[in-house]
Order: C-alpha cells, then structure tokens, then sequence
C-alpha cells in the first residue's frame, strides 16, 4: 500500500529538488527531530498529536551511519513500550540510515501522545509512519464522498444491510476444481510464501499464467448449482449471497465483454455463472452481491504496481509488502491498463447485467492508488447508488467496514462506520478437499451472535468444489443455523447493539483464519452466559445452551427500568419471572429449546 503523495514519476525519483519535496510526509507522518525533544541525560521526550487512530511503525533515522552502540534501547509511546536494539532497516534515497522496531503501535483514538526514548545513540530524527496496511489519504475526495455516502439512496441500502444481519459468501472459480491439490501436491506442503487457502491455488505453487489457463477447459459445473445454493442460503436463515465473480486469479465467472478469460467464452459451460445465481437468489427472496478483485490480478494485472511502489517505498525507508502480488509470470501490460482496459469495464458490466443488485465486495486493494480507490467508488454510484461498497475498495471510501478475514473486533475498538465480519465453515475459503475441521453449529452460532451483539453482520463461507456442490458438512452447520434462527429471528433481523454486549463470559475475540486453524474452538458455555441485542423497547437475551428450570440474568435488573413483560420465542407458554436489584429470574421449567439454545424476549 502506498503510504505517501507523489506527484513524480518513478523515473525522475533519483534527481531534482522537485522530488524531493515531493517526500514531505508531514501531513501523514509523525517526524519528530532531536533538536526539537526535552532532554534529561540520555532520555529525550516529545508531545505529539495522533491524526488517524491506526497502527504504525516507529522508525529512527540516524544520519549517514548507525551508532555503534548496540544496546537493547527502551522507548515509550502512550501505552506501549518498546525494547529493541538499532539495526540497519532500510537506507533512504539521502543514504540516511533507517532503524525500524519490529513491534508496531496501535492508536485507537486521536489526540496527544507523548514518546520518550532512552539510548546514547546518535540519532537524527523518530519517524512515526503508518503501517503498510494502513495507508492514510489525501482527503482531497472525502466531501465529494461524503455526499455520496450520505446520500438518501445510499443510506437506504445501508439501512437494507444493517437490517440483513447474516449473508452467505462464495469462493468458487478453476482453483475450486483442484481442492487445494497441483501436481499431488497440497497447497499447505508449498514452500512459497503466502496464504494457503485453496483460492490462492495459482500463488502457492507460483504457477504461470498459460499452464493455469487450462483449468478452464474443463470447469464445467452441475446445472443445478445455482439452485442449490439459493436454496441453501434461504434454509440457512441468510438474507443476501454475494459470490467471487472474480478473485485474484483474474478469471471472471460471468459473460465478460471485456475479456475472453471468462465462463462463457473459456469453459464448456458456455453460461454466466453468476446471472444464473442472481436470478435463483432473487427467485429465493435473497439480495445479491458480487465480490471483486480490483488491485490484484494474477492473469491480467501484472505484479499489482509493486515495482513502481517499491522503487519510491525503498527511497523513502518504507516497507512494502509483496504479499498477493505475481511476481512470478505478470503479464507485460501495466497495471493502470488493466484497471483502463478490465477492471473499470468488468465493474459496470456487472452492475448493467444486475439491475438489482445490492452489494459489490472489493478485494485485492494493495496498491490500488487513491484516485482509482475514489474512482471505483464513484463509478458504482454513478451507475446505481442503491448499491453498498465494502472497505476494501480502498483508502476509506468504502461504506461499511470490514473487520478481517475470520476476525471479530473487541467491544472496546472505535469503529466509525457499521461493519461485517466474513468467516469460514472450516479453515479455507475456496474448496479444500481435504480440511474437514468443520467448525460445530455452537461454535458457528457463538460467532454470529457475538457478531451481532457487537452491532455486525456475519458473511458466512461456503467453498462448493468443482461441479458446484456443497461439502455436506458445511451445508449440515448452516441447515442447523437457519433451523435455530427462524426460531429466534425477532432477536436477529433489524436487531442492534444494547448498552451492555453480553454477562459471563469473556471476551474471545477471533484473531483470523489461521489462528482458528491452529488453536481450535475450546470454549464452552453454562446457563449464566448472555448476549444481547436490542429493538424498539425488547431486549433479547440470547443463551447458547438448552433451557434449564431457572436462570438469572444480571444484566437486567432494576436498574435498566421497569420489564413490562418477559417471554422465549418460539414458545407459547407463560412464564414466571422477577425482576430484583440482582437480576430478571426467569423460571423456564417445562419450556422446550434447541439444543443450541434460546433467547428471552424482555419488554422495558
């Protein structure tokens, strides 16, 4: 990601004073000189102010060499401190040296920070740079945006979404057909770095473009697909579906004019993929959505501009990371001619061929700069305003946030826009043929409604293999899901987050595909275990074991205001309860749950 304004080209970096002005990161980096700090001894210390609350890297410039003392330093920086020692990182293109710290600083709010750093060294300047990950904007788009954004129909798709609670994502395309398998081998046994989830096929085994290609010869899928997957989505209790009609690997699963790399003009199957869908989930009574990948394009995209970002990121100090990047086979055109000549192109003809559809899922940003970010937005808008963008069309402009692959954020973490998580039903998110750590239907059901007592949506993932079938243990969990929520929708659709987010447990928070993968699901839970969510006057108390005779739930008591009346959905019967300065005790004895659990319905 770039994390800088330059107006040169790459050509001209090495020379003029014009360029080199064109470096000034002061608008989105934190420079803080030596001569400039309090000194006490050898502790030097600064105020500063935080602009953006992300993550960031602490770097120290030393002027043209690096001290020679080597000693662990101790810096300090708000709630964070630091214990490293100096070693060359990077030169700059002034051939000043540059010593960046491995651990990175999370602010999660804007204001006045102090830092402070105890060393002999002979060092220049701190640098505070925002991490790769987290590039920070000119703001020069953000009123244009922010009009858009906030316009009616925009809002009323956003309200759409926020009523929606629960989607199903799809990862499926050539890569689905190999299971996560090339050549025998499995794609967590590659010795290529990167992600080994199946979809990233192409990636993990470094496989050039032409040999690729030939997996579209024979994707020829079930006829059937489409319907079947509608009707799983609708038993499975979600309310949209939005499907890969293009991942990184640059093949497009619908009739594409702008390229011949597609469903119809590459495979046997000769029919637009994701129209069929469309108009099966339309048929179901669920909206639609289309992921697509914008920055990165294994087939057409060449290396996703990471030469160009490089040779100035390498200039300045600055990381860049290669990370879904093809660096192995790109293709010989330029990065800004794919977007020109695919990307820009693709994007309108799926919103002209789906005139209702609800939601596009950009991925891939990278090194997508900040004018073709806004652009995508803008041409969405331009095309159909009723239609949400995710966050991961790049540089802020997205309508709703993101909190990761398989990752759900603290109740703590500020988020200034309505936000989703996207999770998996094993450890890949494409069809790996042989992962069956299946999560449980508890563990599913734990993370939906942890999700939405949070205030977030849930997109959650199937990986159908090659013909287009569903692994039966994957559709088995979401069968159950939907069974559990149909039960318990009046706490579900249109819900959002109460005052207090659950009582008795602690927070677990799900820190990302992999780490799911390596440490499993242990937790386990008892009859004092609530979450809420609210609406209108009812607050629902969502319990994730079956009905026991009494329960206690603390977080009603007294003190919220007088409870009107107290009942489980799905159940017909009165009961008895009491609300006390402990608590609302509620007597379930003779009331019949699933085994997933029950919601209580309170009205205040």
């Amino acid at each position: 990601m770039s994390l800088f304004s330059c107006k040169k080209t790459i050509e001209t970096l090495q020379v003029s004073e014009s360029v080199k002005e064109s470096f000034d990161q002061n608008s989105t980096w934190v420079l803080l000189n030596k001569t400039d700090a309090i000194k006490n001894g050898n502790l030097y210390s600064w105020s500063f102010e935080i602009a953006h609350p992300i993550t960031y890297n602490v770097q120290v410039l030393f002027e043209n060499e690096l001290s020679e003392n080597s000693e662990v330093v101790k810096l300090n920086i708000g709630e964070y401190t630091i214990e490293e020692s100096f070693n060359e990182s990077y030169k700059t293109y002034k051939n000043e040296i540059v010593s960046e710290f491995k651990k990175t600083i999370k602010f999660n709010k804007i204001g006045k920070q102090t830092l402070t750093i105890e060393t002999d060294a002979n060092f220049k300047q701190i640098r505070i740079i925002p991490n790769f990950r987290n590039p920070i904007g000119s703001g020069k788009h953000y009123e244009e945006w922010l009009a858009m954004h906030q316009s009616p129909e925009k809002q009323a798709a956003l309200a759409w979404f926020k009523e929606a609670k629960f989607g199903m994502f799809i990862h499926w395309g050539l890569y689905s057909q190999a299971g996560g398998i090339w050549k025998g081998t499995k794609i967590n046994d590659s010795p290529i770095a990167g992600p080994k989830v199946a979809e990233w096929l192409m990636h993990a085994f470094q496989i050039p473009r032409d040999e690729y290609k030939e997996l579209a010869k024979t994707f020829n899928p079930d006829k059937s697909f489409a319907q079947n997957i509608a009707k799983l989505a609708k038993e499975a209790g979600m309310k949209y579906v939005v499907i890969t009609s293009k991942h990184h690997d640059g093949f497009a699963l619908f009739d594409s004019k702008s390229s011949d790399y597609d469903m119809v003009d590459a495979t046997p199957y000769k029919a637009d993929a994701i129209k069929e869908l469309y108009e099966a989930c339309l048929s179901e009574g669920l909206d639609f959505g289309v992921y697509y990948s914008h920055g990165n394009d294994w087939n057409d995209g060449t290396d996703g501009n990471y030469a160009n970002i490089k040779k100035v990121n390498d200039s300045l100090g600055v990381f860049t990371h290669p990370s879904g990047k093809n660096l192995w086979d790109p293709s010989p055109n330029t990065h800004a001619a794919y977007m020109e000549s695919k990307a820009y192109p693709q994007i309108k003809e799926l919103i002209e061929g789906l005139p209702e559809l609800r939601l596009i899922w950009f991925d891939g940003e990278g090194f997508t700069n900040e004018e073709q970010s806004f652009r995508f937005y803008k041409l969405v808008y331009d095309l159909n305003p009723n239609i949400v963008v995710n966050k991961r069309v790049g540089w802020d402009f997205g309508d709703y946030l993101d909190a990761g692959d398989n990752k759900i954020p603290s109740a703590d973490e500020a988020l200034n826009k309505y936000w989703e998580t996207c999770g998996t039903t094993n450890n890949s998110w494409g069809y790996k043929s042989y992962d069956d750590d299946w999560k449980s239907t508890q563990e599913l059901l734990y993370y939906f409604v942890d999700i939405m007592s949070k205030g977030g949506n849930y997109l959650l993932n199937i990986g159908p293999d090659g013909v287009g079938h569903v692994p039966e243990a994957s559709a088995n969990g979401l069968r159950q899901m939907g069974a559990w929520i149909k039960v318990n929708q009046e706490a579900i659709y249109g819900s959002s987050r109460w005052e207090i987010l659950n009582e008795g447990q602690e927070e677990t928070l799900l820190e990302g595909t992999g780490h799911r993968a390596a440490k499993g699901f242990q937790k386990t839970f008892t009859s004092k275990d609530f979450w809420f969510t609210t609406k209108g006057n009812k607050v629902y108390a969502i319990s994730l074991v079956p009905a026991s005779d009494k329960i206690l739930i603390r977080s009603l008591n007294n003190s919220v205001g007088k409870i009107e009346s107290v009942s489980v959905l799905g159940s017909e019967k009165n009961i008895e309860w009491k609300q006390t300065e402990q608590g609302l005790e509620v007597n379930l004895k003779g009331i019949e749950s699933s085994e997933y659990g029950f919601v209580v319905e309170v009205s205040l």
